[in-house]
């Protein structure tokens, strides 16, 4: 799906214009945009959390040549699915660990 089919899509949903659809989703991809930049998380309950990652400085290899080369650190933008989007895609929603039953060391 195109930024364009979805938000007609959003049009349609919500019973609004193109235009004001269009807009309205501008301003939460620029609100995400501008939050990582400052490094917030953006947590959107039944949907997913936004969040920076650092990746640090590594060396690597050329395909082509072969050679070396080094990659300086950087940080990159970072999402993960909630429980309910991932339900609703049709993955198994990882069930919360139960912890370990205290057992008595035997004699």
């Amino acid at each position: 799906m195109t930024k364009t089919e979805l938000v007609a899509k959003v049009a349609a949903e919500a019973g609004v214009t193109k235009a004001t659809a269009a807009k309205v989703f501008e301003a939460i991809i620029n609100g995400i945009a501008d939050s990582l930049k400052t490094g917030d998380r953006i947590a959107i309950v039944g949907f997913g959390t936004f969040s920076v990652s650092e990746r640090k400085a590594r060396t690597g290899r050329n395909p082509q040549t072969g050679k070396e080369i080094k990659i300086p650190a950087k940080k990159v933008p970072k999402f993960t699915a909630g429980a309910a989007l991932k339900e609703a895609v049709g993955g198994k929603v990882k069930a919360k660990a139960k912890p370990k039953a205290k057992t008595k060391p035997k004699k």
